[in-house]
């Protein structure tokens, strides 16, 4: 679905601010004829704009829109700004105005059951996964790589770069629960390889803080649980960092007064969903490569594109 263009004509225009096309009660559901106003609608073509070009990054979330904005068309980097054009986002979906497919704002988290509605719709999902047959290429690798990252809507977009390689992305909102840690530790000694996280997140003092933390208290569970001693892990702070930051020219803040960890922080602060998609997918994929071996890497692609074809064969087979 592609982003629609709407006219301006005969329409009026607010010369002090950007309007809501209700302005009388929330939204729900659709909205029909949607009408944003003028400035309005000059807003949304530049979020058009910004979501044509990083079309292959969807869903962008509201906050990487947010940043292009600032960036390329001079956009308030306020939070009252950023209120704004959520709610403007959020009807212009409504309005059909922008694919809903374009934009992730939710935290929706649920468990997967394979239950199937008879035998054949069974059959069909165990064909189309012989389609879709991948080896896990990290099987035949001497380490194991886990993606971690703050930002939940930022998910698919790192999960993307990193399904290639069959590293898993996990969202940590909650990377600092006790339980979240010692599952991870968990998953280490159970996998049994040495492990990296590539970590990803805001650069201010609680983001750093919180990761160091982490990567301590996870690598102390790690150590007392492993089955043998050439398990442990290693933390890796793939983004944001200073010199990001600064390589970028990206837009910071001060940090926040009452966090107490800002006292020895010395400069702004500046969130992950300021660097362009493209760029965070491309220092995410460089990131890995770095620490896998190209070469059995090629390996499990060609195997996999056979045993692809043998696997397709199989299950096409009549029985006997």
């Amino acid at each position: 679905m592609s982003v629609h263009h709407l006219s301006t004509a005969s329409r009026k225009t607010e010369p002090d601010d950007i309007t809501a096309s209700r302005k009388t009660g929330r939204a729900r559901g659709y909205i029909e004829n949607y009408r944003p106003q003028a400035k309005t609608l000059e807003l949304l073509e530049q979020v058009k704009d910004v979501l044509d070009e990083y079309r292959q990054y969807w869903p962008l979330t509201c906050r990487q829109i947010f940043y292009r904005l600032v960036g390329a068309h001079g956009y308030d980097k306020t939070e009252a700004a950023y209120g704004r054009l959520c709610h403007h986002l959020a009807n212009a979906r409504r309005g059909r105005f922008i694919p809903f497919a374009a934009i992730r704002d939710d935290g929706v988290t649920t468990y997967r059951r394979d239950h199937f509605e008879d035998r054949d719709a069974f059959l069909r999902r165990v064909r189309e996964m012989g389609r879709n047959y991948t080896r896990d290429k990290l099987a035949g690798q001497d380490l194991h790589i886990e993606v971690w990252c703050e930002a939940a809507g930022m998910l698919p977009q790192l999960d993307d770069v990193a399904e290639p390689y069959s590293v898993r992305a996990y969202s940590s909102g909650g990377f600092d629960s006790l339980t979240a840690k010692k599952d991870l530790a968990a998953r280490i000694c159970r996998i049994g390889k040495p492990t990296v996280i590539l970590h990803l997140g805001d650069f201010d003092p609680s983001g750093v803080s919180i990761f160091d933390s982490v990567a301590e208290d996870v690598a102390a569970f790690v150590e007392t649980d492993r089955p043998w001693g050439t398990i442990h892990v290693t933390f890796e702070r793939v983004a944001l960092t200073a010199d990001q930051v600064r390589q970028y020219g990206l837009p910071t803040a001060p940090p926040k007064a009452t966090d107490s960890r800002s006292k020895g922080w010395d400069g702004g602060t500046c969130q992950l969903e300021a660097l362009p998609p493209n760029v965070i997918a491309d220092i995410l994929r460089e990131a890995i490569e770095r620490h896998i071996s190209m070469v059995q890497l090629e390996i499990d692609r060609i195997d996999e594109e056979r045993d692809r074809r043998e696997i397709q064969t199989l299950l096409l087979a009549p029985p006997k």
